[in-house]
């Protein structure tokens, strides 16, 4: 490949990875898995349920990791359930052959982390979940713990995605605020310290509802199934009227963000927490955000962050207009040919607070 520009490589680029080997399928990609800014990843036709969750460590590789904490192996071919609370890792449809100079970064696609489904990635040699370095050749596998809900999976589901770039491409918080003074990336004042502070809204206009909270025991979600469940079944509403709730230890939550954010077309954004603790809570699972998400020139006039939050060891107050989250933002190496929400299957352009695709639209 040529010499690549800094930034985070768009669509059309991902395409000539896909060409030239440096990402390599066991099958051609399908329509709708290159994203603007990162490619969807998918599931290949054996899950290893393992006794824990691991990394490699340099110098090994998962396969090796597997011989030591394989439980049993389960054929993905006709469907097989993934329960709740157990560790699976399923090798992946797509491995890597990155140049010297490209680096990648994974991360849950937001269906996803909206099932508190949790899916990292995980790599030969590899010290940290999710990120992958540079020029790193070899295969690519999901870790996924199912958290709050069982779910029936095949292979070639996409539950996570990649995202590449080159060289240091984060916006510092001066190079943000002047971004943010020529196209605003949120409707009023940006709180701007690491990123972008993002806030929780506890207080949604016309209404006392501001949250789901996800059920301890219901059936399984079976990931092809799109807008086919009862939320009621699955998830309890909550709601306030003073701007004020109280997070319950081990409980999940779908929670939205006071701000409409806006990623113009020649950013990308990810979601990080605030903190890696802020009081007894993290925020956040699934947060990678496309050029064009809630941008006027994808057909946005501002989106909200779901934000997906699970609380620890004890119950915790949460405050409306908290600082949960932050936004970084890093430039693109170019603007995708093909932007979010602008003419393709963009299940959140415009949202605010919902829940995955595979739920009804709650009455």
């Amino acid at each position: 490949m040529p010499d690549l520009p800094t930034g985070v490589l768009p669509s059309q680029t991902i395409e000539t990875m896909l060409t030239s080997g440096a990402i390599r399928t066991e099958c051609p990609p399908v329509e709708g898995q290159i994203q603007p800014a990162s490619l969807d990843l998918r599931l290949g036709s054996i899950a290893y349920r393992v006794r824990a969750s691991f990394l490699t460590g340099q110098s090994r590789s998962v396969a090796e990791r597997l011989e030591e904490f394989e439980m049993h192996r389960i054929d993905l071919s006709a469907g097989a359930v993934l329960e709740k609370g157990c560790v699976y890792v399923v090798p992946l449809m797509e491995s890597l052959a990155l140049p010297s100079d490209v680096s990648a970064v994974a991360n849950a696609k937001s269906s996803t982390g909206r099932l508190d489904l949790l899916t990292r990635t995980i790599t030969d040699g590899g010290e940290e979940f999710d990120r992958i370095k540079a020029g790193y050749t070899g295969p690519l596998y999901a870790e996924i713990c199912p958290r709050s809900f069982s779910v029936l999976v095949r292979p070639g589901m996409r539950l996570n995605q990649i995202r590449f770039r080159t060289g240091q491409a984060i916006l510092d918080d001066t190079t943000l605020a002047a971004l943010h003074a020529e196209t605003p990336l949120v409707d009023g004042p940006a709180v701007i310290e690491d990123g972008l502070g993002f806030s929780v809204d506890l207080q949604l206009p016309g209404s006392d509802l501001v949250g789901y909270r996800a059920k301890p025991h219901t059936s399984v979600i079976d990931l092809d199934r799109i807008g086919a469940y009862d939320p009621r079944e699955f998830w309890e509403e909550v709601r306030s009227q003073s701007g004020r709730i109280i997070l319950d230890p081990g409980a999940f939550y779908i929670l939205v963000s006071r701000e409409a954010v806006h990623i113009p077309p020649a950013y990308a954004a990810e979601m990080a927490p605030y903190l890696a603790m802020v009081g007894e809570f993290r925020v956040h699972y699934a947060g990678f955000f496309d050029p064009g998400f809630g941008h006027a020139e994808a057909g946005g006039t501002g989106s909200r962050g779901v934000l997906e939050v699970r609380c620890h060891e004890a119950p915790f107050v949460l405050e409306h207009g908290q600082i949960v989250g932050r936004l970084v933002y890093e430039k693109m190496a170019a603007v995708p040919q093909q932007l979010y929400g602008a003419g393709i299957a963009s299940n959140y352009q415009g949202q605010g607070l919902k829940l995955s695709k595979h739920f009804k639209t709650p009455a």
